[in-house]
């Protein structure tokens, strides 16, 4: 069969299996099927595909219509133009978290400066505003030995190096006291999703680590926590950025209210719900 039919035959397959891109999954699994890039593809489409290749292609077709994200099947997901590799141990990055990347570097005005990344999973967040401010310093961290390791190989394979990573339960391994100059920034993306939460049974979540997705208290648990302790690490004045789910915006505003911060506002995603919510330690002076 031609890459033409292929593809037709897949996207077909993918569209009854119920993908919301499935042309756009076909292409992915091809390319990676048959190791060239989607420009190759379109090319080339009347060129017969090896067998081998067939196989191949076909096995991860048949994996993406039991529903397994096309980023773990072929192991990378581009994220701020970034080419990341992702893992089954990480949450796999979103167009939607990039709301948070953008507040970030807006709000990042000096020339050098240090930027903590809580959860960082792949690296995506850290990696992302590390790449548009090469003279802050960035630190990333998170719980999984597995995510910091996979951090790490995207730097090195990005070649960004004011960047680096480390295992950590939050701030656990992170030092406070007057000696250590505090976080200009600090970012998450932390657990937000009830564990009850009906999402949790559907589309690419179903494969992600429920770790990574499910906190306490209705999902406000960890988003509490990081409120409370981020101020003994934020330098004066420092930024606190979270990433929650579209309802949580209001509880998020109140807490950082009650906890003493400033400058406190909500930021809209893609889709036009409120993702990103933010606070100011102290009043600039």
């Amino acid at each position: 069969m031609t890459l033409d039919a292929l593809l037709a035959a897949a996207t077909a397959r993918l569209t009854q299996a119920g993908s919301a891109t499935p042309r756009l999954d076909a292409e992915l699994l091809l390319c990676h099927a048959i190791g060239r890039d989607r420009t190759w593809i379109y090319t080339w489409g009347d060129r017969p595909c090896e067998r081998y290749q067939h196989a191949r292609f076909a096995a991860l077709v048949a994996a993406r219509a039991q529903g397994e994200p096309v980023a773990y099947l072929i192991g990378a997901r581009e994220f701020w133009g970034l080419a990341l590799m992702t893992s089954p141990e990480t949450l796999i990055p979103r167009p939607d978290t990039e709301t948070l990347v953008e507040a970030a570097l807006a709000r990042a005005t000096t020339s050098s400066g240090a930027l903590l990344d809580l959860g960082t999973g792949t690296g995506a967040i850290a990696l992302a505003f590390a790449s548009e401010r090469p003279h802050w310093q960035v630190v990333g961290v998170d719980i999984r030995p597995e995510a910091v390791a996979l951090a790490k190989r995207n730097a090195a394979r990005l070649g960004i190096t004011n960047a680096r990573f480390a295992q950590s339960d939050w701030f656990s391994a992170l030092a406070a006291d007057d000696e250590t100059p505090g976080f200009d920034i600090i970012v998450s993306n932390p657990p937000y999703i009830a564990a009850d939460d009906p999402h949790l049974t559907r589309g690419d979540v179903r494969f992600e680590p429920r770790s990574a997705l499910v906190a306490g208290s209705a999902g406000m648990a960890d988003l509490l926590h990081l409120i409370e302790r981020a101020q003994a690490f934020l330098a004066e004045s420092g930024w606190l950025l979270l990433e929650h789910g579209h309802t949580q915006a209001g509880g998020v505003r109140a807490a950082l209210r009650q906890g003493g911060y400033h400058n406190v506002e909500s930021l809209h995603d893609l889709a036009g719900h409120e993702r990103v919510t933010l606070g100011r330690l102290s009043q600039p002076n």
